[in-house]
């Protein structure tokens, strides 16, 4: 098997709708308050799709973003996936009609569901497959309609959630190709608590999780497998220039990170405060806007580090030296 140079995120796009939902929006529906949500979530606003608005017309929004960012012809790609689990449609794939949308003619493509760790699994299995001279050029996507599973009579989780998606460009040309380098993933996942987070039961299921169950795992078992994911490439949380997490919850987020004792220096994405909870697009939508603003040095070392539902995890270090 003919290998290829280390793979690197090329380009990052990202899009989410245009209805913006605020917390007192949400008073209005249901037994709730903004000092409420802000207290336990951080969040202040989140988008939401228009009814006729798909998984699909998100993702690909956003793929054409990182595809034109990218400089490529969309014949490049050979390789399209798609991380989400709010997806309708089962056949064709997400992943498919995103590459009938941009033209892209002959890709691999597929779609993947590791709930909120999808996007950062389906980085590592892309990476893979470039490394192994599968493909020269792939399309990674997040893309979530969670407003879709979302029981707005439920004021515990109908204030987390959002919708949109976050892609990302990945070329198998070593330092050539410019962006992010990507390092090994570190993934896995804990069935004894699978059903702390879940989407269950004939479509259309709701979204249902165990908050203090995902709050108690999530601030004893992330500081651990960030270490991990640093190790991997050579580097102690100290040396990050950036962290992108799932974008769960504001708490669970700063809580999680403080036992890494991060510089001063190193950028924490917080776009869960505007965005909500986006499942497997929370972390290409926060890394995309951060490199939009130029908020994180080029190059890197950005840890990005997902999970959820299963409960599952992956992360990996991008930019890695």
């Amino acid at each position: 098997m003919t290998t290829t140079p280390a793979p690197r995120i090329r380009a990052l796009g990202h899009h989410q709708p245009e209805r913006v939902l605020t917390n007192d929006d949400l008073a209005a529906m249901v037994d709730t308050s903004d000092e409420w949500i802000r207290r336990r979530t951080g969040i202040t606003t989140r988008r939401i799709a228009a009814p006729d608005e798909s998984v699909t017309d998100l993702a690909a929004a956003a793929a054409a973003k990182a595809l034109a960012a990218a400089g490529l012809d969309p014949a490049d790609i050979g390789l399209v996936t798609v991380a989400t689990c709010s997806a309708v449609d089962r056949c064709p794939s997400i992943a498919a009609q995103v590459a009938g949308r941009l033209a892209i003619p002959s890709a691999v493509a597929f779609d993947l569901n590791n709930g909120c760790a999808g996007f950062c699994t389906a980085l590592a299995v892309a990476d893979h497959a470039l490394r192994a001279g599968a493909a020269r050029h792939a399309l990674v996507i997040g893309a979530e309609k969670m407003s879709d599973v979302t029981d707005w009579t439920d004021r515990r989780t109908c204030v987390l959630l959002g919708d949109g998606a976050g892609a990302a460009v990945l070329s198998a040309g070593g330092a050539a190709a410019g962006g992010f380098g990507i390092g090994p993933v570190v993934w896995g996942s804990d069935p004894t608590r699978g059903d702390a987070v879940r989407l269950q039961g004939a479509w259309q299921p709701t979204f249902e999780q165990e908050g203090q169950t995902v709050f108690r795992w999530a601030t004893t078992a992330l500081p651990d497998l960030a270490r991990e994911a640093c190790a991997r490439v050579g580097l102690t949380p100290a040396d990050l220039a950036g962290v992108v997490t799932h974008q769960a919850n504001l708490r669970i987020i700063e809580a999680a990170l403080r036992p890494l004792g991060l510089p001063e220096h190193t950028v924490v994405a917080r776009d869960v405060v505007d965005s909500g909870n986006t499942s497997a697009a929370s972390v290409p939508i926060a890394l995309a806007k951060l490199v939009e603003r130029g908020a994180l040095p080029t190059g890197g070392p950005v840890l990005l580090l997902g999970f959820g539902g299963g409960l599952s995890w992956a992360g990996q270090v991008v930019g890695a030296p």
